[in-house]
């Protein structure tokens, strides 16, 4: 007989899709996009999405049913489909990894979604038995999984009650419940209706024998820049007060007059914004020129390069660029390597964009993920939300009406997804996104990767270059400090060169900031017995613990272990155990033994786990509360300080002489970007490197600000090695709890691979770090080159990783692919 038959995207780390029949009572219903509720195995509830629905003649007692149906209409747009399709096939993972990655886990809910619910919900008298069935389970056990709830509740399937609730938000679904979301409200004061001016002016006189009311209205009509006719915003109560110095009686008798109403309004965690929206600044005539010439490059191609030097004003065009496309009714994704960014960009842009803005990456709850997926998909016609601003997360939203992308930093390494799978490059996929939205994508960098630079100087994409700063800014004075020969004569004070010493205490008496830049974090990278040379390691990783001094503990920045520093040598017992090297904290410590009544903050992963935290460090020292700020390359992105003079770096050899193709390039990368937050106003800004070899090649390039000598250097490099741009690099990563049996297999596959792909193949190899969490682990490294076909060779290396997975004995063998992996 003719049956319906979908094929299912589950959320499982399986190649492919899983076919189910369709039930006749579902067939005009289940449509690709949509969710569906089916049975995985003998027990476990899956939401999968519909990727595809046909009629076929088969039979049908080798395939389950589809349960139940989610969805009135797709979730999922044909678009994200294909766009899913595309990263599981060129980063060699399963459509459901990318499922998982791109669902909010509150849309995807499965046997083990944990369930609670909502503590503000009180509303029980209006739900059905069957919902209060489940609620009840729920509450008697506080949070339970799916998987403990009964799977049908009187004929009815428990995950389409569960979704029911979710959707209500009477019930929440996520991971975990820790710092679970709690919409926050506050109260807002506005008119009860609108007004003529006549009628605005006869209350004003009514009012003038209470001056205090009419204070609290002439108040409200100014902060709302209110004229006959115009559209009535409600004003924060607090502000209102505030502003109008009235107490909160007049305004209580007001209310009982009619004059205005009190209303509670949910708002965004990152505060209140603006409604009243502010004109954009003109552009200066670089940035105007730089405009027009994007504007009239889109009309050639797809992708354009914005190559601007630090403080040339590229916010300032993206700005501009926005509101063209907001103008258009486009929708707009501003893509950010790191959400440090975003405290200054988005307090910005809510300038110009007001409540058309919103907020999205990794520290949004699930609750917020699901709200913001709805709003980008345009589920709720109310919703105004047309700028989308976020991390590498944000090209997963259901975008569907895309207008235009801004990859901003676009050089940085924040923007690929290393572990879990999909290991995606969000520039990367976000020019596909856009691509397949018919949108236009601008990439933005003072030091742009050598492979964007490449395509532009091949012709695939095209470029725009600002090579002045805005305004009367000057590039930043560049100077280097030998801290092997002031060693050698004993004038080193701590860690800081007398270089840097000097430029420091002038800045300080001049009341400028100072940044004092150092890429490893905590107080020492390691502790060692003087007397036996003994260093503590991580029990479950092959790299040594760094002492943290805060916490007093030993840290491996791997896996989280964490142990007391010993205060006897337990090999030789001896007490003489020093501290090595130098951390962010050890230098916060120092600059107060050294500088001792200046304000330091230090600002790395350790201090801005929070969002508040973060928010905290950074709005002190922009407004001036903190003289010196220390900090890992989290300060190097992008943040922009009127006062900071002088910034400082610490060491910049590490960097340097890091194992790693890319570490020239990475190096002159972050010293260009740290060194351009210093002088970005009027103040001329001074940067020292403190290094052992001043005259290196990438450290006198970034004295020069010569980006094309770096680019023209490294290229020449990688043509002769065979690196990208002129080649593919594919990474394969094996891992087993047995070193021997690691070797074995791993040996095996490469000899596969190099008959195959030849001197392409490199390894396998143990890699800088040979353990973690455990698992012992090594590498191989394929170069395919550009003329060859990159989806031919995918489909042989995953037919050599199949193979050695089904041999005998590597069933605990984990085999991971990173394509692009850099």
């Amino acid at each position: 007989m003719e049956t319906a038959f979908a094929e299912i995207i589950l959320p499982l780390a399986v190649k492919g899709t899983f076919t189910y029949i369709v039930p006749a009572e579902l067939v005009d219903k289940v449509s690709p996009g949509c969710r569906v509720v089916v049975q995985f195995g003998n027990k476990k509830l899956y939401s999968g999405i519909v990727f595809s629905v046909s009629g076929t003649s088969v039979e049908e007692g080798s395939f389950k049913q589809i349960i139940d149906l989610l969805d009135d209409k797709p979730l999922v747009s044909e678009i994200q489909l294909k766009y899913w399709k595309w990263i599981a096939d060129y980063y060699m993972c399963s459509l459901g990894e990318v499922m998982k990655a791109a669902l909010p886990s509150a849309l995807s809910i499965e046997s083990e979604t944990l369930l609670k619910v909502n503590p503000d919900f009180n509303g029980y008298s209006s739900l059905e038995k069957k919902s209060l069935q489940i609620l009840n389970l729920i509450e008697n056990k506080t949070c339970v999984s799916l998987k403990d709830l009964p799977p049908r509740i009187e004929n009815r399937n428990t995950i389409k009650i569960v979704n029911e609730l979710i959707s209500g938000n009477i019930i929440q679904a996520g991971e975990s419940f820790e710092n679970k979301y709690q919409p926050r409200t506050e109260t807002y004061v506005i008119l009860s209706r609108r007004y003529t001016e006549h009628e605005l002016n006869e209350m004003l006189d009514r009012l003038a024998a209470a001056p205090r009311q009419s204070g609290l209205l002439t108040t409200y009509l100014e902060l709302i820049n209110y004229s006959t006719g115009s559209d009535l915003f409600p004003v924060k109560k607090s502000l209102l007060l505030k502003k109008s110095s009235a107490p909160g009686s007049s305004l209580s008798v007001m209310v009982k007059k009619g004059i205005f109403c009190i209303v509670d309004l949910e708002v965004d965690r990152g505060g209140e914004k603006n409604r009243i929206k502010a004109s954009l600044n003109t552009l200066s005539e670089a940035q105007k020129k730089a405009f027009d010439s994007i504007v009239e490059q889109f009309r050639k191609s797809e992708t354009i390069l914005l190559h601007g030097i630090t403080s040339s004003g590229k916010t300032e065009i993206y700005i501009h660029l926005i509101d063209q496309y907001l103008k258009k009714g486009k929708q707009v994704l501003y893509l950010l390597p790191e959400i440090t960014l975003t405290t200054q960009i988005i307090s910005r842009l809510e300038k110009y964009f007001g409540p058309d803005i919103v907020v999205f990456h990794s520290r949004v709850n699930d609750s917020e993920r699901a709200e913001i997926w709805r709003k980008v998909a345009g589920n709720n016609s109310n919703q105004k939300a047309k700028l989308f601003v976020g991390a590498r997360s944000a090209v997963f939203l259901p975008f569907c009406n895309l207008g235009l992308v801004i990859v901003d930093e676009e050089h940085d390494g924040s923007y690929k997804q290393q572990d879990p799978a999909p290991r995606y490059n969000a520039r990367d996929t976000a020019i596909v996104l856009a691509g397949l939205c018919g949108a236009k994508t601008l990439l933005g960098s003072a030091t742009p990767s050598i492979e964007s630079y490449h395509n532009c100087m091949t012709g695939k994409y095209l470029i725009e270059e600002l090579m002045e700063r805005f305004g009367d800014a000057v590039l930043p004075v560049i100077r280097t400090a030998n801290v092997r020969e002031a060693t050698r004569k004993k004038r080193m004070v701590s860690h800081f060169t007398p270089e840097l010493m000097y430029v420091v205490d002038k800045a300080l008496k001049e009341k400028k900031q100072v940044i004092l830049f150092q890429n490893r974090r905590g107080f020492s990278p390691y502790i060692e017995c003087l007397d036996c040379g003994w260093i503590p390691e991580c029990k479950r990783c092959s790299v040594k613990l760094t002492y943290h001094k805060g916490s007093n503990k030993l840290v491996c920045h791997y896996c989280g272990y964490k142990e007391t520093p010993p205060a006897v040598c337990p090999q030789c017992k001896s007490h003489e155990i020093v501290t090595r090297g130098f951390g962010t904290e050890k230098i916060e410590d120092e600059v107060r033994i050294v500088f001792p009544d200046v304000r330091v903050a230090r600002l790395d992963y350790d201090t801005a786990k929070s969002k508040s935290s973060l928010n905290r460090i950074l709005s002190q020292f922009e407004n001036g509360q903190t003289d010196i700020l220390v900090g890992t390359q989290m300060i190097s992105k992008g943040l922009d300080f009127d006062n900071l003079a002088v910034v400082g770096v610490l060491n910049a050899d590490y960097m340097l002489n890091f194992p790693d193709f890319r570490s020239w390039e990475k190096s002159f990368q972050l010293l260009e970007q740290v060194s351009g937050r210093a002088g970005r106003k009027l103040t001329e800004g001074e940067v020292i490197i403190q290094t052992s070899d001043p005259e290196h090649p990438v450290i006198r390039m970034v004295i020069n600000h010569d980006y094309r000598s770096m680019y023209e250097s490294q290229l020449t490099d990688r043509r002769e090695f065979g690196y990208p741009p002129f080649t593919r690099i594919i990474r394969i990563n094996i891992r087993h709890r047995e070193w021997d049996i690691l070797n074995t297999f791993s040996g095996k596959l490469g000899t596969m691979l190099k008959e195959i792909f030849g001197n392409r193949v490199l390894g396998p190899e143990a890699p800088v770090i040979t353990r973690i969490h455990s698992w012992h682990i090594k590498t191989i490294l394929i170069k395919i080159e550009k003329e060859r076909s990159l989806s031919a060779a995918k489909g042989k290396i995953l037919n050599a990783i199949e193979t050695v997975e089904k041999m005998k004995g590597a069933g605990s063998l984990k085999i991971s692919v990173d394509v692009d992996p850099y």
